[in-house]
């Protein structure tokens, strides 16, 4: 499977970086909502450190293992 150098919506290309990062965000979104409904952001000491650090670890693992990039 080659490396995306960069992907195409329309006439706009996009690195795959960027890409990566915008789905690792929307993961993390709704990780964070999910823990919200379930309550169990209380046990959190920083909740809003957990949504950067889930969207970086998500945005890492789909750049690495679902792109390519």
């Amino acid at each position: 499977m080659p490396i995306p150098h960069e992907f195409a919506i329309g006439e706009v290309y996009l690195p795959p970086l960027l890409v990566a990062a915008l789905l690792g965000l929307m993961a993390a979104m709704l990780t964070a909502r999910l823990l919200n409904s379930y309550r169990l952001t209380r046990y959190l000491f920083y909740p809003p450190l957990v949504f950067i650090a889930l969207t970086i670890i998500y945005t890492i693992f789909i750049g690495t293992f679902i792109i390519g990039a």
